[in-house]
């Protein structure tokens, strides 16, 4: 599973089997996770995360959408 990017506590990435679905970012910190579509950013699924970090995650993922995708594209249309 490639790390996108680390930012404080989080870990930005995507599983290499996730190739068939749409540009997507997956979201750890200890044992919760969360995944947003990056087109437009919106979560798709929460394992843990309480309403206010989501937010801040949500925020995160909006501020690095180009970065992620740019990243999605290169890892994936590579393989």
């Amino acid at each position: 599973m490639p790390t996108v990017k680390i930012i404080g506590p989080y870990r930005f990435h995507f599983y290499s089997g996730d190739r068939d679905e749409k540009p997507h970012i997956h979201v750890h910190r200890d044992d919760y996770e969360a995944k947003f579509w990056l087109k437009p950013v919106r979560l798709h699924a929460n394992l843990g995360f309480p309403s206010s970090e989501l937010a801040k995650l949500k925020k995160l993922a909006t501020q690095h959408q180009d970065e992620f995708i740019q990243k999605w594209h290169a890892y994936f249309d590579g393989h």
